[in-house]
């Protein structure tokens, strides 16, 4: 038993060699991801591409991670959008055809391309892989770690059968290096590349490169085969000082002057303070040159920028260059976020002295009341008058520090209310209303598309539009905060001066506030409506006293008996009160601009029954009707005009009804509140129409209330028979239970319904209490508005297609930012940038078109050239010269350069002059030493490819491509060499 059980008890360990490493995981992952991307396969049979596609083709992008062990890749394809995608299965190539890419190395169509990655720049190749360490991951320097995904990729690409190039950037990321490799049936292309700081001095040069890439391909056929060149040199201009600045700077004998910029109030700088393009790249290409052609050594040279076929130029755009309404724009719209009261900025000091004619209404109202009484001794004293005079010289040296020069603050008023120079007499400026020209508004609103409409901002010639802009001017080059704080205070001081003057406010249109417009723009509107009714009352009182004036003459001549009436119809007007004292009272009442009633009954006949004289308050008859139970024509009454209200005021209306529920007892109420206006125009209906039912009321008022209809009576005529409709007998009918309370009262003696001492009171209160937060958010839509008009004007004058479209969609979106009542601060600020990178873009075409203008002598026929030169270099990445150096705008180019070298040239022999000018011997410039046209090129491109036989002269000929970089500080070899696996 003991012998049996012996070979059980024995383990087996068994070693399972099938189990993957991290290494064979990361190929097989590679595998994986080239097959869901479908790139398994001949990639060939695609058409040839077209000249400068690359730059104007559409570039596709696709990403994974993948990991090696605990090491984050990312594996990237890139890949040229072609619409010929579809065709790929209609030509059926050989097996052995090259891989698209190995084709492309020959291609010419796309050399240089302006803006493309760098491997598609130094090989030009349209599909290809990179893998890339991740993001928080370390280079891949050592020379193992490479190998090792050199060879990865060679074998993912062996298993899969994929024919697009694949990449591994090796070193750090800035140096762009890139390491990599092609498959195809039998072929092989490896892509190397050479990075040094400086370029060696026997490589310096065309014929150098041409051993290099000789060496490298190694091909033993003589003759060999004839090597392609392609060379592009390119060259810098950065001096600019030749033209003119792009600001004209400062008058400082003005009111305004002393600062870059500066520009009269109502309206807003523009343009550059600094010069928008930095640079300017030519590039001059020699596209299709053989060895042997041109001469390039160390000695000699010909290639001469002025002799190469072809030129093309890009220019580099200063980072962020400092525009002037940007800037405005950008400084006015922080004040949002301040939270500061007038108070806090100024100081409660200066507030409050002059803020003393601001006070409340009602101690103001009191005093009318109070007995009149002589100056207290105590006020006539000596100390009473030097501490009253010490108080007005401590607040005029107050003013004097004021944070708005007086001169600047008069000048801005004066803008804003332009009135109240022109008007000085009280008499002419209460006759004459101070509005501005409604033409020219008509006019600029068409040209503007009603664009303060879109923006729900202010007419631009409004006064709430000129506020803003000279509030932003104030703000950003005349004190900041506290200048705009005291800007604020003196423009309410105005309105208040002018509310208790009787002075119409200039620049506002006449009517009820504008809910299209800002806020502000209704509340300045609104108080504009008081001001019209106040001096309507009073006007009316001034036609009344007349009237009463020439009925005590007339009852001089006529008897006791009219002098009677005219003191009855006098004591209904003025009932034992003045006539301010009434208005202003707790029973107010509105007193009719025009009463014709109040003029016709003292002239009625003597033998016209008592009723009639007793109508009041009539304008005309009403369509020949009379009345239903008498006689007597149907008057249209003289009644109130609705109140007007701003949106504020609605929305607390529409939250007081909505408030009210929607019980019997709520609905009933709220239909009374609704209908005072209603109330008020029946009494007006009975008072100019003595004797009348409701029924003569809805006849004028809502004749489809009216019912008429043809009825035959006993005698079998037709007679005309009207009622009330179905909705005026239903029981509980508001118009029913209005017309019983009402009165018999003409408007000029009803309770006001728009009490314009209360509303104006409430306005300016509104407008005292503003922080310059709150009125810069309020004035933001114009400010807005006014940026766009700016730009549009300005664009106007450069006619740029694209920026006018970008100015269409602004203004769209500007629509949808500034209508809602919580502002988005944050897209507003988006916005503002917005607006600025329009601003760039106009400096920008302006800055090219100043230095690409015609000069004196040149032919007209260029001109159209040379604008389409110039608004070519705005949207596109490289502009080819037409006529290269021949052409006009190489013409232009040319004499740029020629021009920054005379002066590098002239800066330069400075020293020498100051040599002359100690008396030493300056050396004499002869015409050896003459200046060249072009500076040394900052970078020289060449591509040499052939197509040979490698690695045995029996081999295929298969494409070889050396991309080569001489920069200043940088020398790059990017080869692509092919070999022939087969026959080797």
């Amino acid at each position: 038993m003991a012998a049996d059980s012996d070979p059980e008890s024995e383990v087996f360990e068994i070693t399972d060699f099938t189990t993957a490493s991290e290494w064979e995981r990361f190929v097989s992952r590679v595998e994986e991801v080239l097959n869901d991307w479908k790139l398994i396969g001949n990639s060939a049979g695609r058409s040839t591409l077209g000249k400068g596609i690359y730059t104007s083709g559409t570039w596709g992008e696709k990403n994974q991670d993948i990991s090696f062990a605990d090491f984050k890749f990312n594996i990237t394809h890139y890949f040229l959008k072609q619409e010929s995608e579809k065709d790929d299965g209609q030509d059926m190539l050989e097996e052995d055809t090259f891989p698209l890419a190995m084709q492309d190395l020959l291609c010419m169509n796309n050399d240089f391309p302006p803006r493309a990655h760098c491997l598609v720049r130094w090989y030009g190749i349209r599909e290809f892989v990179v893998i890339s360490p991740g993001t928080n991951c370390e280079a891949i320097i050592s020379e193992s770690k490479c190998n090792l995904l050199l060879s990865s990729i060679s074998i993912s690409l062996a298993n899969s059968g994929c024919q697009v190039p694949m990449f591994v950037q090796i070193q750090q990321k800035w140096r762009r290096m890139y390491a990599g490799e092609c498959q195809g049936p039998g072929v092989r292309t490896d892509f190397e590349m050479v990075h040094l700081r400086k370029v060696p001095s026997q490589y310096n040069h065309l014929s150098g490169l041409l051993d290099i890439f000789k060496s490298k391909i190694g091909c033993s056929l003589s003759p060999l085969p004839p090597v392609i060149i392609a060379i592009r040199f390119t060259y810098i201009l950065q001096d600019w000082q030749q033209h003119s600045w792009p600001q004209q700077p400062p008058d400082f004998d003005t009111l305004l002057g002393g600062e870059v910029g500066a520009v009269e109030f109502g309206k807003l700088p523009f343009g550059a303070c600094e010069e928008p393009i930095s640079e300017l790249h030519l590039a001059t290409t020699w596209p299709h040159l053989t060895e042997g052609i041109v001469v390039d050594n160390d000695v000699y040279s010909d290639l001469d920028p002025l002799q190469a076929p072809h030129w093309s130029v890009r220019v580099r755009t200063a980072e962020n260059p400092q525009c002037l309404l940007g800037d405005f724009l950008t400084e006015f719209f922080k004040l949002c976020c301040r939270k500061e009261s007038t108070e806090e900025i100024l100081g409660r000091g200066l507030a409050e002295e002059e803020g003393k004619e601001n006070s409340d209404i009602s101690s103001a109202l009191s005093k009318l009341t109070e007995p009149a009484a002589t100056v207290p001794i105590s006020r006539l004293s000596v100390s009473s008058m030097v501490h009253s005079a010490r108080k007005h010289i401590r607040r005029r040296r107050h003013i004097d520090d004021s944070p708005l020069n007086t001169d600047i603050l008069n000048s801005v008023l004066l803008f804003l209310f332009p009135d109240a120079a022109v008007e000085k007499s009280s008499e002419n400026s209460k006759k004459k209303p101070a509005q501005s020209n409604t033409g020219g508004k008509a006019e600029q609103d068409k040209k503007s598309d009603n664009l303060y409409l879109q923006l729900k901002s202010a007419p631009s010639d409004s006064l709430t539009y000129r506020l803003a802009l000279c509030m932003c001017v104030v703000n950003y080059s005349y004190g900041g905060l506290r200048a705009v704080a005291h800007l604020w205070q003196e423009f309410v001081l105005e309105l208040r001066y002018r509310w208790e003057n009787n002075y119409l406010i200039y620049g506002l249109a006449g009517g009820p506030p504008d809910l299209r417009c800002c806020l502000l723009h209704q509340k300045l509107q609104m108080l504009n409506c008081c001001i019209e009714r106040k001096r309507a009352r009073d006007e009316a009182r001034k036609v009344l006293e007349g009237s009463k004036e020439s009925e005590r003459r007339s009852s001089s001549h006529q008897g006791a008996r009219p002098a009677q009436e005219s003191s009855t119809s006098t004591k209904e007007v003025y009932p034992g009160k003045s006539w301010d004292s009434w208005s202003d009272s707790e029973d107010e009442f509105f007193e009719c601009l025009s009463d014709q009633g109040d003029t016709e009954v003292p002239h009625a006949e003597g033998n016209e029954d008592r009723s009639k004289k007793k109508a009041e308050g009539r304008l005309h008859p009403y369509n020949n009707m009379t009345l239903l139970n008498s006689t007597e024509p149907l008057y249209v009454p003289v009644t109130q005009e609705p109140a007007p209200m701003t949106e504020d005021l609605l929305e607390e209306q529409s939250e007081v009804l909505a408030k009210l529920g929607t019980s019997a007892e709520g609905t009933h109420l709220r239909a009374r509140m609704q209908s005072a206006c209603l109330l008020s125009d029946m009494e007006s209906f009975k008072a100019a129409n003595p004797g009348c039912v409701l029924e003569d009321f809805v006849r004028w008022y809502s004749p489809r209330d009216y019912v008429v209809e043809e009825v035959v009576d006993e005698m079998d005529n037709k007679v005309v028979k009207g009622e009330l409709s179905a909705r005026m007998k239903i029981p509980g009918n508001m118009w029913v239970e209005a017309w019983e309370t009402a009165r018999v009262t003409p408007a000029r003696r009803q309770r006001r319904l728009f009490d314009d001492t209360k509303e104006a009171e409430k306005v300016l209160h509104y407008l005292a209490v503003q922080k310059p937060a709150d009125l810069t958010c309020g004035l933001l839509p114009c400010i807005l508005h006014a940026g766009i008009l700016k730009l549009k004007e300005e664009e106007l004058k450069e006619d740029i297609p694209s920026v006018k479209k970008t100015i269409q969609q602004a203004s769209s979106q500007a629509s949808k930012l500034l209508h809602p009542p919580n502002h988005d601060y944050k897209k507003l600020e988006d916005f503002i940038n917005q607006l600025m990178a329009i601003e760039t873009v106009i400096t920008r075409a302006r800055s090219l078109k100043a230095k690409f203008a015609l000069c004196e002598g040149e032919k007209e026929d260029d001109r159209e050239e040379l604008e389409k030169f110039v608004s070519s270099l705005l949207e596109e990445p490289e502009v080819v010269v037409n006529g290269a150096g021949q052409g006009p705008a190489g013409s232009i180019i040319r004499r740029l350069f020629v021009n920054a070298q005379k002066l590098a040239d002239f800066t330069s022999d400075e020293a020498s002059l100051l040599e002359e000018d100690t008396g030493r011997d300056r050396k004499p410039t002869g015409g050896s030493n003459k200046t060249p046209d072009f500076p040394p090129p900052a970078g020289r491109e060449i591509l040499l490819r052939t197509c040979v036989p490698r690695p045995a002269p029996y081999s295929k000929a298969l494409p070889q491509r050396l991309f080569c970089v001489l920069m200043r500080e940088e020398f790059r070899l990017a080869g692509a060499f092919s070999s022939d696996t087969s026959f080797f």
